[in-house]
């Protein structure tokens, strides 16, 4: 059978499954699903003006502390992904938590290579490289392939690692955390910007290294002292397609 059939079969299936659940349950669970939190973090991106550039929308759940990911495994991390992805992108009103701008998500692997499926957004979606991910020849074929599709790309926490000059080539952003300036410096920030990406300070907390930033030539910034990130809930927007 070809891959085209099995995906045939398995639509029959799964619509016949769905026929068979009673219409009582099915709004039953509807409801349910409706009462239930879903919950995304956002924390914007600045120009050296002021003015909002795009938004980092990460994970987050009732009880959910960031420390806790520390532990996770890649499963871990693609669950939290499909999370953010699921909330942001598949349900309506999206312009109402994007006002126009550009949504930094966190892919891990999985993402990367196509295992797992990204939006058809690349209007508004910026795919940022986990920092854990293996750079490799599958990984590096996968971001050719996105950013053929029209995405972009930002790479985290770049400190002049040999994996991270791999994917500079394909870096439409930047980020380099504030805090190791003080040590990295001009050397960093030169090879950060040696493929005309835009350069984003992450993790800025407070003046003098916002300072220290503008003066290194940084335009965009993330950080607390900017703003710190709130918590959206987007329960109450319909599911996309329905």
């Amino acid at each position: 059978m070809t891959s085209d059939g099995r995906e045939s079969t398995l639509a029959r299936l799964g619509a016949a499954v769905d026929a068979a659940i009673p219409h009582d349950l099915r709004r039953a669970w509807e409801q349910h699903v409706a009462q239930q939190p879903v919950l995304v973090a956002r924390q914007g991106i600045y120009s050296m003006h002021g003015r909002p550039f795009g938004y980092q929308f990460s994970y987050r759940a009732p009880g959910h502390h960031a420390d806790v990911a520390r532990g996770w495994g890649p499963r871990d991390h693609e669950r939290a992904t499909e999370h953010v992805l699921r909330a942001t992108f598949g349900r309506a009103e999206l312009e109402s938590v994007a006002h126009g701008r550009l949504l930094f998500v966190r892919c891990p692997r999985a993402h990367l290579v196509g295992e797992l499926e990204v939006p058809a957004r690349p209007d508004r979606l910026v795919l940022e490289v986990s920092a854990t991910t293996e750079v490799d020849a599958q990984v590096l074929a996968g971001i050719r392939r996105l950013r053929e599709r029209g995405f972009r790309v930002a790479l985290p926490s770049f400190v002049d690692r040999a994996d991270q000059r791999r994917l500079l080539p394909h870096a439409d952003f930047v980020k380099i955390d504030v805090r190791d300036l003080d040590v990295e410096g001009h050397p960093v920030v030169g090879v950060a910007r040696s493929f005309g990406a835009m350069l984003i300070a992450e993790y800025v907390e407070a003046p003098e290294t916002l300072r220290h930033a503008r003066d290194l030539g940084l335009t965009l910034f993330q950080g607390n002292l900017i703003e710190r990130a709130g918590v959206l809930d987007r329960a109450g927007a319909r599911l996309v397609g329905r």
